[in-house]
C-alpha cells in the first residue's frame, strides 16, 4: 500500500498513537514511527517499532526518504507550533521539513492552549501550506477540563490519512504499466543468457508513480530489489512472458514505461535438461526476439503515452536513441550510457537524456528514485 511517516509527539495521547499505528499496518501500509523524545516519556519508541513490524536496526535517515503521506498524532501545541515555523530540532520536524506530499496533523492538548490566537494561527499557517488537521475532538482532557482539545479517535485518524490517499497524487485515476529488470533467455535446464539489469530504474519509476497517486502493474524480470508497497506485480522472467504481458495490460494504460532491458536475442532452440560439461564447445544459436516498444508503438491507444529506455554507449548511442524515438512511434525516449561504470546498470545512480517531440534535457547524475521523479514530471507534461 503505502508508506507512512507516523510522527509522535510528547502528550498524554501518546498512547492513543498506539492504536493508530496498529491499523495503518493491519491496512497493509508501510509505517515508519518517528518518536520524539518527548513522546518516549509516554510510550517508548520500541512499542511503536515492535506495533509497525520494523526490523531492530534500519538506516538512520529513514525519515528523510520518500513516503506518501506525513501524519503526526498526537501533534502538540509545541510541535504544531514548530510545523508552522520550520524548526528542525528533533526526528519529526526533521522528517516535516524533506517531506514533500501530503501531510495529516492530529492536534491533542488542553482547550485553552488550542483557543490561544498563537496556536489557532499556528494551524491556519499549516492549513495555508495544504496540510490537514483531524481534530482536536470536544470532551474531557487527561487534566479533566471540558472543551475542545482531544486528539480525534484512532479510527477516524486513520480514515482520513486513507482518504488522502486516496485522493491526492496528479496521477490519480491514471493506469500506469511499467517494465523493469532484465530478462533471461534459457539455454538449457540451468543456464541463460541475460544482463546487468537490476530493475532499480524501473522499480523507483514504479514506487514514484504510485506516491502521484496512479494505479500501477509492474512487469517485473528477475529483478535484483523488491517490489514496491501498493504496486501489482506481475513476475515476467523472458522476453516472451514479458512480451505477452506487456502487449494484453498495455491496451488499459494510459502510460506505459518500458525501462526493462529486454534481451534481443534467445537461443533458437533451448534444451529440456542441463548438458554436462565436457572438453567439446558448444555453439549456441540466437535468434531475434520481437521488439515489444515498436509493437506497443504499432497498437498503441489514443491518448496514451509511451516511454522508452535505449541502454546504449556515447554519442553513437543517443544518436540510435534519436532515430527510434520516431522509428518506433513513442512520445518519450529516455537514453542513458551504460559504458559509464558509475551510473546505469548495477549502479543507485543514473544520468539520463530526455528526448521527445519538443527537443532534449539531460538529467544530470543522481539518485535513481530522483532521476525517476524527472522522468515522471516530464510524463505528467505530455499527459497535458
Amino acid at each position: 500500500m503505502a508508506r507512512i511517516l507516523l510522527g509522535v509527539s510528547g502528550g498524554i495521547a501518546a498512547y492513543k498513537a498506539c492504536e493508530v499505528c496498529r491499523l495503518l499496518v493491519k491496512a497493509g501500509h508501510d509505517v515508519v514511527p518517528l518518536v520524539t523524545p518527548g513522546a518516549e516519556r509516554f510510550v517508548t519508541a520500541e512499542t511503536f517499532r515492535a506495533l509497525a513490524r520494523r526490523p531492530p536496526a534500519e538506516d538512520i535517515y529513514l525519515h528523510l526518504t520518500r513516503a506518501d503521506l506525513l501524519l503526526v498524532a498526537p501533534c502538540t501545541a509545541n510541535t504544531l507550533a514548530k510545523l508552522a515555523h520550520g524548526l528542525a530540532d528533533n526526528v519529526l520536524t526533521e522528517a516535516a521539513l524533506a517531506h514533500r506530499g501530503p501531510a495529516l496533523v492530529a492536534p491533542a492538548m488542553n482547550p485553552r492552549m488550542w483557543s490561544h490566537p498563537a496556536t489557532r494561527a499556528n494551524a491556519e499557517t499549516l492549513r495555508s501550506r495544504g496540510i490537514t488537521l483531524v481534530g482536536p475532538d470536544e470532551g474531557e482532557t487527561a487534566e479533566g477540563e471540558l472543551g475542545v482539545g482531544r486528539m480525534a479517535e484512532p479510527e477516524d485518524i486513520v480514515a482520513a490519512a486513507e482518504d488522502l490517499l486516496a485522493g491526492t497524487g496528479p496521477l490519480r485515476g491514471k493506469s500506469v504499466l511499467i517494465s523493469a529488470g532484465g530478462t533471461q533467455e534459457p539455454i538449457d535446464a540451468v543456464r541463460f543468457v541475460g544482463n546487468r539489469s537490476s530493475g532499480r530504474m524501473g522499480v523507483a519509476l514504479a514506487a514514484e508513480a504510485r506516491r502521484r497517486g496512479a494505479r500501477v502493474t509492474l512487469l517485473g524480470a528477475n529483478l535484483a530489489v523488491e517490489a514496491p508497497l501498493g504496486v501489482e506485480l506481475v513476475k515476467t522472467p523472458t522476453a516472451s512472458e514479458l512480451e505477452t504481458e506487456a502487449l494484453a495490460r498495455g491496451v488499459e494504460a494510459d502510460v506505459v514505461i518500458m525501462a526493462a532491458a529486454v534481451a534481443d536475442y534467445r537461443p533458437a532452440e533451448a534444451l529440456a535438461t542441463k548438458r554436462p560439461k565436457d572438453r567439446s564447445g558448444w555453439t549456441v544459436q540466437l535468434e531475434p526476439t520481437t521488439d515489444v516498444l515498436a509493437t506497443l508503438g504499432e497498437r498503441r491507444v489514443p491518448g496514451q503515452i509511451l516511454v522508452g529506455f535505449a541502454a546504449d554507449q556515447g554519442e553513437r548511442g543517443l544518436e540510435r536513441a534519436r532515430e527510434k524515438l520516431t522509428g518506433k512511434k513513442v512520445d518519450l525516449f529516455v537514453f542513458n550510457d551504460v559504458g559509464r561504470t558509475d551510473i546505469g546498470f548495477e549502479s543507485t545512480d543514473n544520468e539520463v537524456t530526455l528526448l521527445d517531440g519538443s527537443g532534449e534535457r539531460t538529467i544530470a547524475k543522481a539518485p535513481k528514485d530522483e532521476i525517476a521523479a524527472a522522468i515522471l514530471d516530464q510524463v505528467e507534461r505530455l499527459l497535458g
